[in-house]
Order: structure tokens, then sequence, then C-alpha cells
């Protein structure tokens, strides 16, 4: 089941709900309360040694948090800087959900805590082949080509 909204793109049922994407975008309260979550969670995984054996000595970095509407829910994107096996660590993070969730009772006013789901981040990653891809020699060859011909028509 899937909805449009008004810029094309799709917002799929209850994956897009939980990643707090609602047909008009998030709200300044959802967006608000977001980044007050991910600096608490920053600072409690800064902090903190944790008595799971996967996530010790583990540093990670949390970039964005998106809450549903109804903000009982938090998607919580997850990176390690300099590697990539994030995704072996979801299940620790899991694991360490409920007290994490306790953890933001305590730090944040709000009516309702969100239960916490964990996924990693892969901007940086899809950032990087981009990045790879635009200086390819095919697609300079092809950016080349262009500016000339707008020079060639000035």
């Amino acid at each position: 089941m899937s909805r449009k909204n008004g810029s094309g793109s799709k917002v799929a049922g209850p994956a897009g709900y939980l990643a707090g994407l609602a047909p008009s975008g998030p709200s300044q309260r959802q967006l608000r309360v977001g980044e007050e979550v991910r600096r608490v969670l920053a600072e409690v995984f800064a902090r903190t040694t944790f008595r799971d054996p996967d996530l010790v000595d583990v540093a990670l970095t949390v970039t964005e948090v998106r809450l549903s509407p109804d903000f009982r829910h938090a998607t919580v994107f997850i990176t390690r800087l300099g590697r990539s096996d994030v995704a072996e660590l979801l299940p620790a993070l899991k694991r360490v959900a409920p007290w994490l969730r306790t953890q933001l009772a305590h730090k944040i006013r709000a009516r309702t805590v969100p239960e916490l789901h964990f996924q990693p981040d892969t901007a940086l990653d899809t950032a990087m082949h981009m990045d790879t891809l635009l200086r390819s020699p095919e697609v300079q060859r092809d950016l080349g080509a262009s500016s000339e011909d707008e020079e060639s028509e000035d």
C-alpha cells in the first residue's frame, strides 16, 4: 500500500510511517523532538560503556532520528565513521533499546518516550559513491562536452 504526496515521491505504508514520513513531510514538532532525541542518544553513546559484549568499545554516531507522527516510534540512523560494519551491531542495539529508552525518559520531557528502531545510515556511503561516479572519465568527458557547447553558443 503506497501513497503519493504532492512532490510525486512514494511513501510506503507502515515502513514510511515508522520512518516518520508523512505525505506532507515531518512537522516542526517532529523535527524538534527528533533532534532532541538524537542529541540525548549521542550523549549516551559517547559516555556509556555497555554491558553487551557486542557493544564494548564501539564508537557509534547518531546521524538522524525520524519520529512517527504519533511520536511512539523513532527510527535512529547510526554509523561508525571509517567502518561499514554497522549492520552487525543492529541485534545488539535492539537488545539495549529498552535501556536506552529508559535513559531517554530521564533526560527529555515528553508525554511518551518513543520506541527505538535502529537503521544503518548509508548517506555517507552513497555520497562517496556518487562522488566517485562524478569523477569518472566518462562523466568528465560528457561534462566537458556540455560546457564546450555552452561556450560556443555565447
